[in-house]
């Protein structure tokens, strides 16, 4: 049985949530599995033991709802960056698999040894997926770049080719029993709380928003705006509890609110390609998609609530299938081919 390098960007809570599961179907399968992350840390707790931990590469958001490439400059470190690729030790592992984690990528790409990417960024770089009407060339590049990888496995909206699938929908979320207590769940980080507030206050005074805000560390009501930190059990509540979400154009927090049946729109980072590319996808399954909370937006915004419906999907729960397929297909390593006929090509 291999020793796996399991490594996870922490930019973003997406990629640890995708662990959760990811992880324990590892550890029942392998014979030694290390977990790596890199970047900031995280806004949710994280149950697993963690064997490194790096700078890694990671992006400041402003708060007007896109990227600040200046403080993204200023922030990295790139002596840490080259001393952390150099000295990880890829080599000591039969497999590493990497959830767009730019250290162990770079780190194996440099070294000539293989790194398999299971990631939704390799579902986006598909052929196949779908792409924002406007081509951005350095977003493309840097996505392309960023984690470099020999093989791709991918999550995705829909399965546009054998090596992409449905987006893995944690346990956490599958147990959950979706309601309408007529409210909207809120998540937009690259916005801060008094512009939230502000927008939402004019989208409709009537309706009652639950907003998640990172910039906020205590609960408070103005309005009919309730602002609450950033909490993964609270987040999940009010979700489930919601009428619709409206959230950046991400890709766990729409495939999970989705799947519980949930109307769904979404508002995609400024100048960041990936949430271009996210929002091109979902506006194929005819999830609205706005590009701010104001103007034209601001229309679109306010149909959604009048006239909004939810979207119907499929993501069935195969995870373990693909981890099987994964390993077997990486390692040669057979643990439950009956599985396998669940995701086959």
């Amino acid at each position: 049985m291999p020793r796996v390098l399991y490594a996870i960007q922490g930019c973003g809570n997406g990629h640890l949530t995708r662990a959760l599961d990811i992880i324990p179907l590892l550890q029942a399968r392998v014979e030694q599995l290390d977990v790596l992350i890199s970047g900031p840390a995280s806004d949710m707790p994280f149950p697993y033991p963690v064997r490194y931990r790096c700078q890694g590469l990671s992006y400041v958001m402003n708060r007007r709802g896109g990227l600040s490439f200046t403080k993204t400059f200023w922030q990295l470190r790139l002596p840490t960056l080259v001393r952390e690729i150099r000295q990880v030790p890829v080599g000591s592992y039969d497999l590493v698999i990497s959830d767009y984690e730019p250290v162990t990528a770079w780190a194996c790409r440099l070294r000539g040894l293989p790194c398999v990417s299971l990631s939704h960024q390799s579902g986006v770089l598909s052929r196949r997926a779908p792409r924002p009407a406007e081509d951005d060339r350095l977003g493309r590049t840097v996505l392309q770049h960023y984690a470099p990888a020999t093989e791709h496995y991918g999550f995705h909206f829909q399965r546009y080719e054998p090596n992409v699938f449905t987006p893995v929908i944690r346990q956490q979320v599958r147990a959950l029993r979706p309601t309408n207590e007529g409210h909207y769940t809120v998540y937009l980080p690259a916005f801060d709380e008094d512009t939230l507030v502000h927008s939402l206050q004019r989208l409709n005074p009537t309706v009652r928003w639950e907003v998640f805000s990172k910039f906020s560390r205590r609960a408070v009501t103005r309005g009919k705006v309730r602002v609450l930190p950033v909490s993964a059990d609270a987040f999940l509540d009010s979700m489930a509890r919601s009428a619709g979400v409206l959230c950046g154009a991400g890709f766990e927090t729409p495939a999970e609110a989705l799947f519980l049946g949930k109307k769904v729109c979404v508002i995609p980072m400024k100048d960041q390609y990936e949430q271009a590319c996210n929002a091109a996808a979902i506006a194929q399954l005819a999830v609205p998609v706005a590009h701010s909370l104001t103007g034209a937006d601001a229309v679109l915004l306010r149909h959604w609530l009048d006239h909004g419906r939810p979207v119907a999907v499929e993501y069935p729960d195969e995870t373990a299938a693909i981890i099987d397929r994964v390993l077997q297909e990486q390692t040669r390593l057979v643990t439950a081919p009956t599985l396998l006929h669940r995701v086959a090509a």
